[in-house]
């Protein structure tokens, strides 16, 4: 058998940041987000040879570990080490291929959304009860518990339970609402936004680090700017409910202007020109999707002048990509080995047949 995942990116609108449990735990966050039709995929198969073999198609690497008792966190394929560690304490070998349809640093989730996918698997292989609560939760112990990653939960939680929602952080809980909104709203939210791919990348934890010192130094200007978008991802929830697109996305640009001042290192002179660009050509809001300083920005337009805003952003240098909203969380399967057509997997001098 070969059990295999998929788990969605995100976007996020408004809220990012208060998720972090330094703010969190003491004011408690909210975060607005939707997760898009990009995935974090997971392929996992047991082997008769008492090895495990990571393949990241992602960094192009392999990694192999003769066994359970000698993983080790030491930056080589951390994530799907905490994974086995927590999920995994069988005698037989495993073999285990990932990839993600974006790249690191993008601002999508990705790496979460990896975490999250590769639970899905072991799921599958184990067949374990799992609800999307668990899935996040462990995720979230994994990465900010095991591997003592900076960064927030509203990824694991939006990868694990899919759709529209808004997420409630509190220090002793987690309360995800799954928004019912209509048809047409989303129909309208595809339409008008674009998703542009800036080409920089950036260390995500390097940023919220700064976050984390603002808060900790109790700096009002950081404070209040992330009190002001816990509110907003309220004001934009309602928005949403209450058909009110155009709303929506002049609120984002609100939601970008304070998330500029939780740090100084999350926008640069490349991304306020991007924006000036954008905005010129006619678009209502945007923001960097994420902690900021690279990766993905959201642009929502009033239909007639989308195109005219995509061509700005070409000029810019930027990328526009196509996407859609994915409503369902992570997916898991299994494949009969039987049934099993001739794959690629990645080795660090060539592909080979597997």
């Amino acid at each position: 058998m070969f059990y295999r995942s998929k788990a969605p990116l995100r976007i996020s609108f408004a809220g990012g940041g208060t998720d972090i449990a330094s703010y969190s735990d003491i004011y408690g966050g909210n975060v607005l987000n939707v997760t898009i039709n990009k995935y974090a995929y997971t392929h996992l198969e047991l082997r008769e040879v008492p090895q495990i073999e990571i393949y990241s198609q992602d960094f192009e690497s392999i990694t192999r570990i003769k066994a359970n008792k000698d993983l080790q966190f030491n930056g080589e394929s951390d994530l799907a080490k905490g994974v086995i560690k927590r999920f995994y304490e069988g005698s037989a070998g495993l073999r285990i291929v990932t990839h993600n349809d974006a790249p690191p640093g993008s601002g999508l989730g990705s790496s979460s959304a990896m975490v999250v996918s590769l639970i899905g698997a072991f799921r599958e292989l184990k067949n374990l009860a799992l609800s999307p609560y668990d899935i996040a939760r462990r995720a979230c112990e994994i990465e900010r518990g095991d591997l003592s990653i900076l960064g927030g939960m509203q990824d694991q939680y939006a990868s694990a339970f899919g759709g529209f929602n808004f997420m409630e952080f509190q220090k002793d809980h987690v309360i995800v609402n799954s928004l019912r909104i209509d048809p047409w709203v989303i129909h309208e939210l595809e339409y008008n936004l674009i998703l542009a791919y800036t080409r920089k990348n950036r260390l995500s934890s390097r940023i919220i680090e700064s976050q984390v010192k603002n808060v900790e130094r109790n700096d009002q200007a950081s404070l209040n700017a992330m009190h002001n978008l816990k509110a907003h991802a309220v004001e934009m929830k309602k928005a949403l409910l209450t058909g009110r697109p155009d709303e929506f996305g002049k609120l984002l640009d609100y939601a970008w202007q304070e998330k500029k001042k939780m740090a100084a290192t999350i926008s640069n002179g490349q991304l306020d020109q991007i924006y000036e660009d954008a905005v010129k050509a006619g678009a209502l809001g945007g923001k960097v999707s994420g902690a900021g300083g690279g990766g993905f920005m959201m642009f929502y337009c009033e239909s007639t002048r989308k195109r005219r805003v995509m061509e700005a952003l070409v000029k810019a240098g930027v990328e526009v990509m196509s996407f859609n909203f994915e409503l369902s969380g992570v997916q898991s399967w299994r494949s009969s080995r039987e049934l099993r057509t001739p794959q690629t997997v990645f080795t660090k001098d060539k592909f080979l047949a597997a």
